[in-house]
């Protein structure tokens, strides 16, 4: 079977740390072993805008985070970003 390759270009490597970041947070051992890795939205938002690495300003975190739902990286339940694949990134 033929594999389906995503046609649109992939994400710019800014986005992608901001990804890592949260997965950082989201997979933090107190959460519990059982628990969905996850990052509240408005806590997602805090942390990427303090970062003084990525120096994003506000629009470009909301952008970021955008596109990694859009893109499946997230999906959200309430105000919660999940991770789609936590054994990936856990």
């Amino acid at each position: 079977m033929a594999r389906v390759t995503d046609p649109r270009p992939p994400l710019p490597e800014w986005i992608l740390e901001c990804y890592d970041r949260l997965c950082t947070q989201a997979c933090r051992p107190d959460h519990g072993e059982d628990s969905v890795p996850l990052v509240d939205y408005e806590d997602a938002t805090d942390i990427l805008a303090a970062d003084s690495e990525l120096a994003l300003e506000q629009r470009d975190v909301e952008y970021a985070l955008t596109r990694l739902l859009e893109r499946g990286y997230f999906y959200e339940v309430e105000d919660e970003l999940r991770i789609t694949s936590p054994d990936k990134h856990c």
